[in-house]
C-alpha cells in the first residue's frame, strides 16, 4: 500500500527538480558553427544525430538544405571529425524525409526514411523505410516496404531505429498517425515481434519518436505524443512506471556513465503546459535529472525555432543537437560541474 504514495512523491519531487534547473544557468556552452558544410551548400533540418564508432565523429541525417529531400539529389549522410570537419556523405537521392539515425557496435549507419503529412508529395513507392550502411555508405539491407504499409504489413512513417548488442533491429514506427508500435527484428531482418498500439496506457504510444538502450539492455522509448519515456525488456515487457520528469521527448541518448541525455523540443504552453524545450541530463539508474540546457529564445511558439529532437554525447561529454528548425547541427560543451 505505499509504493503508490512513495512513487507519487518521487514524480512530484523529479517535477519541482526540473523547475528548479530551468531557472538556472545553463552548465554548457554553446560551440556556434562548428560542424562546417561545404561551400555553397547550407543546413537543412536536422533531426538525426549520432556518434561514430571511433567516440568523436558525428554523423548526421540531413534533410538536402530544406525539410525534405524530395527532388533533391544531395547526399543525406553526413559525418564530420572532431574538428567539425566533413569527411564522408553519401545517400544522395535514396531518402525523402530522413528521421532518424543510428550507429551500431560495428560501425555500421542505420538511417529511418519517414515521411509525416504535409512535407511535399514523394514520389510513389519511396520513403517508409530503414537503411543499413556501411561507414562507407555502401548500403547493406533495407527494411520495410518503399512507400510505406500499415499493419500488418511495415513501415508508415519510421521515427527510429537501434541495434542492441546481440544485433537484433528495433525500429519505432508512428509518427502521429493511426499506427504507432515497436517492431523488433532478427539480426538478418527477419519480424519477430511487434507491442504497442496508439493509446495513452501503459504500453501504448502516441509518436514513438526515440530509441535508445542503457548498459543494461533495458530499451527506453520517447513517447513524446504522451510526454513519457516508457521502459522495456528486450521482448516488450514495461519495468517501470512512465517517467514524466524529461519533459516531452524527441530523442533520447546514454553517455559511458548511464546518464540519459533528452530532448525535448516540442513542449510550450500549448502542448505541455508549465515546462520549456531543452535538453534534460539525468540519471538512468534513478531517473533524477542534474542538469538543463535550456534553449535561449524563451517562448517555444517563437518563430527562431523549437530546438534538437536528437541528441549525441561523444566519448569526452559533449553533447550534440540536431535541430530541424532552425535548421543546424549545435555542439555543447560542459564548462561546470
Amino acid at each position: 500500500m505505499t509504493r503508490r504514495p512513495l512513487r507519487h512523491a518521487f514524480l512530484w519531487a523529479t517535477l519541482l527538480a526540473s523547475a528548479v534547473l530551468s531557472a538556472q544557468e545553463n552548465p554548457y556552452r554553446t560551440v556556434e558553427n562548428w560542424a562546417r558544410m561545404p561551400e555553397g551548400r547550407t543546413w537543412g533540418s536536422t533531426s538525426a544525430v549520432a556518434v561514430d564508432r571511433d567516440g568523436s565523429s558525428i554523423w548526421v541525417a540531413e534533410r538536402c538544405g530544406a525539410n525534405s529531400c524530395i527532388g533533391s539529389n544531395l547526399p543525406t549522410v553526413l559525418k564530420f571529425d572532431a574538428s567539425g570537419k566533413l569527411v564522408t556523405s553519401f545517400g544522395a537521392g535514396m531518402f525523402i524525409f530522413p528521421h532518424g539515425i543510428h550507429v551500431d557496435r560495428d560501425g555500421n549507419i542505420w538511417v529511418a526514411d519517414g515521411m509525416p503529412p504535409g512535407r511535399g508529395t514523394p514520389p510513389q513507392g519511396t520513403g517508409h523505410t530503414v537503411v543499413k550502411f556501411s561507414p562507407e555508405g555502401k548500403m547493406l539491407m533495407t527494411l520495410g516496404t518503399p512507400g510505406g504499409a500499415m499493419e500488418p504489413g511495415y513501415f508508415f512513417q519510421p521515427n527510429a531505429v537501434l541495434v542492441a548488442p546481440d544485433g537484433a533491429i528495433f525500429v519505432a514506427e508512428g509518427h502521429g498517425g493511426a499506427n504507432s508500435r515497436i517492431l523488433k527484428f532478427t539480426k538478418d531482418g527477419k519480424l519477430l515481434k511487434t507491442w504497442g498500439k496508439k493509446g495513452t496506457a501503459p504500453g501504448e504510444f502516441d509518436q514513438p519518436h526515440a530509441l535508445a538502450m542503457d548498459s543494461k539492455g533495458r530499451l527506453f522509448v520517447g513517447d513524446r505524443g504522451n510526454n513519457r519515456i516508457q521502459i522495456f525488456d528486450q521482448d516488450g515487457k514495461s519495468l517501470t512506471t512512465p517517467w514524466t520528469q524529461f519533459g516531452k521527448p524527441s530523442g533520447i541518448a546514454f553517455d559511458g556513465k548511464d546518464q540519459i541525455y533528452v530532448a525535448d523540443s516540442e513542449s510550450d504552453d500549448i502542448q505541455n503546459p508549465g515546462w520549456e524545450e531543452g535538453i534534460r541530463i539525468g540519471d538512468a539508474k534513478t531517473g533524477w535529472m542534474s542538469a538543463f540546457i535550456m534553449y535561449p529564445w524563451g517562448d517555444p511558439r517563437d518563430t527562431a525555432g523549437n530546438g534538437a529532437e536528437f541528441v549525441a554525447i561523444d566519448r569526452d561529454g559533449n553533447v550534440y543537437g540536431g535541430e530541424p528548425r532552425p535548421k543546424r547541427l549545435q555542439k555543447y560543451v560542459r564548462v561546470r560541474p
